[in-house]
């Protein structure tokens, strides 16, 4: 009897804490809702069309000096240019007013919800009211902030990478040049309208798919229904499916653009103009039978699916989603096909403490610019970065990668990283607070997914040629100096230069990959402001330095005045 008078107090509970979430997050959402809506799309909007004839400039330039593609190749591109800035401008404003509209009055909604995962009752009230109100603006401005990086930083270094002289170039026949245009055109005219009468078609599957293990785990109380201070939350997720099932229609159409687009790359990598129009019959019954997988239902597609690949990967390997999730990583690295379609997953749900144990993007994030921070006042205490590094690190137009700072101290404080988690034994790598990183409770993070397995090759690299006390010194400097040679003369770590020149090369070679990768991260908009203000601090620290040098000073000829 008392347990079922719990049982139904507890209900009441969560009926009426979801009902007040409800109203009070719909509430903070038509008020604080239009202003981050307003900052995200005149941003965001604003940085699109103020960077657009620059972009058009750098674009160009780049086609034209870049010995990376021969002159077919660049004529064709430079042709194809109008139709890709075209689809930047309208797909970059529509998804800022999308995004702007959905994330201003969204996030208000679901902050309020998220309150409930506090320990206590006042904690809880306090945050349903605080939480998605001016933080929802200023992370909006963030967003506006690291798009601008994006597009002013990062696109940039991308260019100029392109415009490296390399080896290998790739070339094009003029007698592809129509073929390319056409099966691109036709692409789009065949890809757009069935992508989207497929994904419409489907959508009431997806609806009545995704609410029934929606229920199903609220009836069992498993998944995201296990902990009750998360029902809410889940609530809210069977309340909001259906804008998932449109959000997911608008994805199919998004990226059926890009899918018909591809097929001028089919053309030119096969050489064949037919082989590029059966790549735009195959991937629709490629995408029909993607959805097929997603939603169970029957296996395969009765639409046709000629070969276009001379060597191609089978549908059991590249395309089955209940087998892709265990050997995703193989086949992000060795398919180069374009992909079908986002889809929300309807397999059963993990808990909320099995998310919870995850090691988070942020928390990753965080290690790096404290390792950054604490590794940068060690090498300052040791004189081998000077404040004027800094200063100039920080007022240079786009923070050029090649000096120390920008490059070489990142780089520097992950190989430290790396050192210590191969003395510690760790299967992956350690973090600052002691947390390992690795295969298990690493984020499930697309963008993770390009550098986590480098990350781990190159942590058995070092391992396997297994580096004495001064080599690793030696390493070290040759990470954080790069090519200025008298940076590594000035500073003596204790190291000897290895005379076998086998050694070297391997030291070489490990310091090019590490700083390869340290520069791809750079391109990340969310590093870039991260990184500058730890170069803040970086400057704050050494001015603290100096001023209480001063001060020291100051006091000791005051005491030999007085003597």
């Amino acid at each position: 009897m008392l347990n079922s008078i719990k049982g139904s107090l507890n209900c009441l509970y969560v009926v009426f804490a979801f009902i007040s979430a409800l109203l009070l997050g719909a509430l903070k959402g038509v008020i604080f809702g239009p202003i981050a809506a307003l900052v995200l799309i005149i941003g965001n909007v604003g940085v699109i069309l103020g960077l657009f004839p620059y972009h058009v400039a750098w674009t160009v330039y780049t086609l034209v000096k870049t010995n990376r593609f021969d002159v077919p190749l660049k004529i064709t591109l430079l042709l194809a240019l109008p139709v890709f800035f075209g689809i930047w401008l309208g797909l970059g404003i529509a998804c800022s007013v999308l995004l702007g509209a959905g994330y201003g009055f969204f996030t208000p909604w679901v902050s309020t919800f998220e309150a409930f995962r506090q320990d206590t009752e006042s904690g809880k009230f306090w945050h349903c009211i605080v939480d998605g109100t001016w933080d929802t603006v200023k992370t909006s401005c963030t967003v506006v902030r690291d798009f601008a990086d994006f597009c002013n930083h990062s696109y940039p270094l991308y260019l100029k990478d392109l415009r490296k002289d390399s080896d290998e170039t790739r070339t094009l026949r003029f007698v592809h040049i129509p073929a390319c245009i056409a099966v691109g055109l036709i692409g789009l005219l065949v890809e757009i309208p069935l992508y989207t009468i497929i994904a419409i078609v489907k959508s009431p599957y997806l609806l009545f798919i995704g609410w029934y293990r929606l229920l199903h785990d609220l009836i069992s109380r498993e998944g995201p229904f296990l902990e009750t201070a998360c029902i809410p939350i889940a609530g809210l997720t069977i309340l909001l499916w259906p804008l998932v099932v449109v959000g997911s229609i608008l994805f199919a159409i998004f990226s059926s653009i890009f899918v018909a687009l591809y097929g001028a790359v089919v053309v030119y990598q096969e050489r064949s103009f037919r082989r590029g129009a059966a790549y735009v019959v195959a991937m629709v019954a490629e995408f029909d039978e993607y959805t097929n997988d997603w939603l169970y239902l029957r296996e395969g597609s009765i639409l046709p699916k000629p070969r276009y690949r001379k060597k191609m990967f089978s549908h059991s390997m590249e395309f089955s989603v209940r087998r892709s999730r265990s050997t995703g990583s193989k086949l992000n690295a060795a398919s180069t096909e374009a992909p079908a379609m986002l889809m929300p997953a309807l397999a059963p749900s993990r808990s909320v403490r099995e998310v919870i144990q995850e090691v988070k993007v942020v928390q990753m994030w965080e290690h790096m610019m404290k390792s950054c921070e604490m590794r940068g006042r060690l090498l300052m205490d040791a004189k081998v970065i000077l404040p004027a590094d800094l200063i100039e690190w920080s007022r240079e137009k786009r923070n050029s990668e090649t000096t120390i700072i920008g490059i070489g101290l990142p780089a520097y404080s992950f190989l430290r990283t790396l050192f210590h988690s191969i003395r510690a034994g760790s299967d992956g790598f350690l973090l600052f607070d002691g947390v390992e990183v690795n295969h298990l409770n690493r984020p499930q993070d697309r963008l993770l997914d390009w550098f986590f397995q480098p990350i781990m090759v190159l942590k058995e690299q070092i391992k396997a040629i297994n580096l004495g006390e001064s080599e690793m010194r030696f390493l070290e400097k040759v990470v954080l100096c790069g090519s200025d040679t008298k940076r590594m003369e000035a500073w003596d770590n204790g190291c000897e230069v290895p005379q076998d020149p086998i050694r070297a090369a391997q030291m070489q070679g490990i310091s090019r990959r590490l700083t390869g990768m340290t520069r791809n991260i750079s391109m990340i908009p969310t590093y870039r402001r991260k990184y500058q203000q730890v170069v803040k601090d970086l400057i704050s620290y050494s001015l603290e330095k100096e001023g209480s040098s001063k001060s020291n000073s100051m006091r000791s000829v005051a005491s030999v005045d007085a003597v």
